[in-house]
């Protein structure tokens, strides 16, 4: 019976972006869940001058959003929108072509609910199993809800999506439209660490307990951390981001999930990026959990885990102990994700910590990363008095308890020595030493 209705709603690419009205509101799937059939159909008709006025909304944009609705020559002709940055929009939302939208990433699912307008979401899924139903697959954050709060929802059906465990489930009496097309998953892998990379990793990996729940985001120091953390045992995994390294540490047996207070021996997520393996690994896999971003983020959920360890990237740390994960240039270059929701869900965990780890410099050294003051505008992502722990290749620093002149003083000593007299000076200007 689920199949008839499945033939009855299945059409083309082309047919289903008739389907859409002008002036309307679309979100679409993030990262993997990217359609890119529907989304070249759609652009087709933008391109035409056939669909007007339509407003758009991405997160972390990647390939085929490039290509097709995020492509140059559409940018006077719809209305683009953001709620993280990414390399697709990067250039538009630094020109005024893209207007970025601040959001911690655990409230975008209420604010898809009820404080957008959505005429049109399109995601792609998983295959119908018998019983009726899609998954969301390797993608759920807002989407999920996002699909229940449109008017209309179109999936396309790609089969190397994974079937994934979970809250992850799509009727297909959900579904209005459907069109199928294969094609490989948008393959992501964290750049080459550099040599600091290992002293950060094996830094933090001595601070997590055995028996200890993860969270990593994304980039290379978070991943580095996962090349020394083989003889641990019993990890558990809640995270925003699911990523090729955990897949690691769970064919080795150190993530088991055994000791977690919430879905133990489950390993739980809202994303995953990773490469071919991974989701090959992930597919049909019911060790994975994947939930909507408003509850792996909350706060109060993720502190109900003892012992949880989140681990963090940024891009620059001033003496007070702010955060900057987000903010380069004078631009919006990022977004503030899950860091500050996995930074107060880890601290308020028993036994938790909030690890912010980051290379002293960049430019190849002739940036210092720790500075004394941010730049005017530049955005606070992580508040001073929510930064737990700051790492470098030079150390760890816990700042919590700690006076602004013994913090100023300990994150001076995080930073590349070439920097230090000068930082020391800026910290005596501040009356902070």
């Amino acid at each position: 019976m689920s199949h008839r209705r499945y033939r009855a709603k299945l059409t083309t690419p082309a047919e289903a972006a008739a389907a859409i009205d002008h002036g309307g509101t679309l979100v679409h799937g993030m990262t993997t869940a990217e359609p890119p059939a529907l989304l070249e159909a759609i652009a087709n008709r933008v391109r035409s001058g056939d669909l007007r006025d339509l407003k758009v909304f991405s997160l972390l944009p990647m390939d085929h959003m490039a290509r097709t609705l995020l492509a140059p020559d559409l940018a006077d002709k719809l209305e683009a929108f953001c709620w993280f940055v990414g390399r697709a929009d990067r250039e538009q939302v630094r020109t005024g072509l893209n207007y970025f939208v601040p959001n911690e990433f655990h409230q975008l699912p209420r604010i898809c609910r009820e404080f957008m307008d959505i005429d049109v979401v399109v995601t792609t899924v998983s295959p119908l199993d018998k019983a009726g139903f899609f998954t969301f697959g390797a993608v759920n954050d807002y989407i999920s809800t996002a699909a229940r709060a449109c008017r209309k929802l179109i999936v396309e059906v790609n089969p190397r999506m994974p079937r994934v465990f979970g809250d992850s489930l799509l009727h297909i009496d959900e579904v209005d439209l459907v069109v199928e097309h294969e094609a490989d998953l948008i393959e992501v892998t964290p750049a080459p660490p550099k040599p600091e990379a290992e002293a950060i990793g094996r830094a933090i990996a001595e601070m997590i307990p055995h028996g200890a729940t993860l969270q990593l985001g994304i980039g290379a120091v978070p991943d580095a951390v996962t090349r020394f953390l083989d003889d641990h045992h019993d990890l558990g995994i809640h995270t925003e981001l699911f990523c090729p390294g955990m897949v690691r540490l769970i064919e080795r047996g150190v993530v088991t999930g055994r000791r977690k207070n919430l879905h133990p021996r489950k390993h739980v997520f809202t994303n995953a990026i990773g490469d071919k393996a991974m989701f090959e690994f992930m597919d049909d896999n019911p060790s994975l959990e994947s939930y909507p971003v408003s509850y792996t983020n909350a706060p109060e959920v993720i502190a109900q885990n003892d012992n949880m360890i989140s681990i963090n990237s940024t891009l620059e740390v001033d003496l007070l102990g702010q955060c900057n994960s987000e903010y380069l240039g004078g631009h919006e270059f990022s977004g503030t994700g899950g860091q500050l929701d996995y930074v107060r869900g880890a601290f308020n965990s028993k036994g938790g910590k909030s690890i912010i780890a980051f290379y002293s410099t960049a430019h190849d050294g002739q940036v210092s990363r720790v500075v004394p003051r941010f730049a005017p505008g530049t955005v606070v992502t992580t508040p001073r008095m929510d930064t737990h722990f700051l790492a470098t290749e030079y150390g760890v620093v816990n700042l919590k308890g700690k006076s602004t002149r013994e913090r100023a003083r300990d994150i001076i000593g995080l930073a590349h020595p070439e920097f230090r007299d000068e930082l020391s000076s800026e910290a005596k200007k501040m009356c902070l030493v």
